[in-house]
């Protein structure tokens, strides 16, 4: 991130000025009414939350207001993913309530998720009362300590007089720079003692002053080198999502006619009908995107960080020579696993609007004839056709399922989400988005779960869109009693579970690294999700053979106001290919069985 957590304690106590002084007449308010007038102040419309002892005081004060809607999830996990889907979708912040203890124990693993994919969050944690904390009180833990590593920052607010104050900081440092969650812990004595209450309209962090606009100089070189490369890619990921960036990082790639590629959190950043798109890259990833990438000679990385699942080997991918352009707004992101030789630190979007500007004030041009034989080239590659797969009449294939729904949903507003693992790499491969903020994993820390919960959160903040959650039998048992959930706030969401009976992603690695030693990936008591779903009050459908695929999907679709879990025997033997294995380059790809 852009600074260290004790970077930004020291600017905690460095800016007492930001802090608009109360007034004569400013009202005296306990810690739990600030807290609300300061999610208020930040336009909170939604928040997710489990109640306990800590935050009880929270909870009444939620109680007695009406501009925030708290969703009363089932397991505190759902609570932090739901309210990081809602985030991924809508682009504000999301907002999270949980008691102490074992209640920001059970949140930790979605605070890691939103770390990792720099998700903005806010987590409000419940916390026992001051005098008690270190003495090992009930339901006590160090919140702080283990939320450490995977928060942006962290405060333990002490001194109700400082609420405010920390709920603006949390809500600026979230949202700026590169995202992130920010945890607010707070005793229980501090929500229930009172202080006049004001909310400064900004806030001044001395040693946190994310830049925002990318060096001038920098831009021109990377303009020039750009303008006179033979073999040019441009590699764009989730920075230019969570930026807003796609339409400049389109207009770019129109105004130079250059290849795209997308990493996994950057899909729909380029359109996928766009015929400069060359699919996804890396472990997953087309022949023609990590062909590009490994033989381009300039390669602009924007809003993107060079992954073990992107590059694989990366002394393999440092064995062609390239010279690489590296915009991100996170410096410790740039050459922290692949060198690179122009450094661009900025905003995604400010960026590319300068060097679209470049383009269209230089003289300079592409080189058409280069241009034209590098997408020879690659043209060459795309032939291999390495997402083809064998449909059958006996067997649902998964990848002609993420189809058949790609096809129906053409023409409505379709927001996907998935869990992890083979369900999640064939979404991304045959589900084609148009549009940036569709598509909605967990990149980062592969979560399992995670499906259901960003389905919720992603309803709430986009009512009259659909919203398919494309999941595993293994994953969506993880967060399943969220189904009550769906069924007590009325958000309609569509499960598409590609049941194989196998932890599919396990038994591939299992298959092929393993000697087919399939050591507990098996699932092999599976409830039934039709009469599952129906006793959370939904609509459950199960389907066994290909030609039920299309009827079911329509079926999902008319019911617009329910939710739907639909069971599809898949062909438990299906792997997902492209494949690289591990330790192996982007080119060393594996593109069926008859490459095994």
């Amino acid at each position: 991130m852009e600074m260290s957590s004790a970077d930004i304690k020291r600017a905690s106590t460095a800016a007492p000025q930001a802090q608009t002084p109360p007034s004569a007449h400013a009202p005296e308010l306990n810690g739990s009414e600030i807290l609300v007038r300061c999610l208020q102040a930040e336009n909170v419309k939604y928040m997710w939350g489990y109640p306990g002892g800590a935050v009880l005081y929270i909870y009444d004060a939620l109680y007695k207001q009406d501009t925030i809607e708290h969703v009363l999830v089932r397991h505190e996990q759902a609570a932090v993913h739901a309210a990081d889907g809602y985030a991924r979708a809508a682009g504000e912040v999301g907002v999270a309530l949980v008691t102490s203890g074992p209640g920001v124990t059970n949140a930790i693993t979605g605070i890691a998720t939103a770390y990792m994919d720099s998700i903005p969050m806010v987590i409000v944690t419940g916390q026992v009362p001051t005098p008690a904390i270190g003495l090992d009180a009930f339901q006590e833990c160090d919140t702080v300590g283990i939320t450490r590593p995977i928060v942006k920052h962290n405060f333990l607010v002490k001194d109700v007089r400082d609420l405010a104050l920390t709920m603006k900081k949390a809500f600026h440092i979230a949202r700026t720079g590169r995202p992130g969650p920010v945890v607010v812990d707070i005793p229980k004595d501090v929500s229930l003692k009172t202080c006049a209450f004001s909310y400064p309209d900004k806030v001044e962090m001395r040693s946190y002053n994310p830049v925002k606009k990318g060096h001038g100089g920098q831009i021109r070189k990377a303009m020039q080198l750009l303008l006179t490369a033979k073999r040019p890619y441009i590699y764009a990921g989730g920075g230019v999502i969570l930026g807003n960036a796609a339409p400049e990082l389109r207009e770019l790639a129109d105004l130079l006619g250059f290849p795209c590629t997308n990493t996994l959190m950057g899909l729909g950043a380029t359109a996928a009908s766009d015929p400069k798109f060359l699919g996804m890259l890396g472990m997953h990833g087309t022949y023609e995107a990590n062909m590009t990438m490994q033989h381009c000679d300039v390669l602009i990385a924007v809003g993107a960080r060079f992954d073990d699942r992107v590059i694989g080997n990366p002394k393999h991918f440092a064995s062609v020579e390239r010279k690489i352009i590296h915009i991100d707004i996170d410096p410790s992101s740039i050459s922290k696993r692949v060198k690179v030789d122009i450094p661009i630190v900025g905003d995604t979007k400010d960026v590319l609007q300068e060097m679209i500007a470049f383009v269209k004030e230089s003289p300079l041009r592409p080189d058409v004839q280069a241009l034209s034989a590098w997408w020879g080239q690659i043209n060459e590659w795309r032939k291999r056709e390495c997402l083809t797969y064998k449909n059958s009449p006996d067997v649902i294939k998964p990848q002609f399922v993420v189809e058949t729904l790609c096809e129906l949903t053409r023409d409505i507003d379709t927001y996907i989400t998935s869990d992890v693992g083979q369900h999640q790499m064939w979404a991304a491969q045959f589900y084609r988005f148009e549009q940036p903020r569709r598509w909605i994993n967990s990149g980062g820390l592969g979560t399992m779960g995670v499906g259901l919960p960003y389905a919720m959160g992603i309803k709430l903040a986009k009512p009259d869109s659909e919203v398919f959650c494309i999941t595993g039998e293994g994953s969506i048992q993880m967060c399943i009693q969220e189904l009550s959930t769906c069924l007590q706030y009325k958000t309609p969401v569509k499960i598409v579970a590609l049941n194989n009976r196998y932890l599919g992603m396990v038994r591939q690695w299992q298959q092929l690294d393993y000697g087919g030693r399939y050591s507990h990936s098996y699932m092999d008591a599976l409830p039934d999700f039709v009469k599952l779903a129906e006793a959370y009050g939904h609509v459950g459908i199960k389907i066994e053979k290909p030609s039920e695929v299309e009827p079911a999907l329509k079926e999902m679709i008319r019911l617009k106001d329910r939710t739907v879990f639909l069971d599809v025997r898949t062909d438990p033997t299906e792997n997902v290919w492209p494949m690289v294995q591990a330790g192996k380059g982007i080119t060393e790809m594996l593109l069926g069985s008859e490459d095994l």
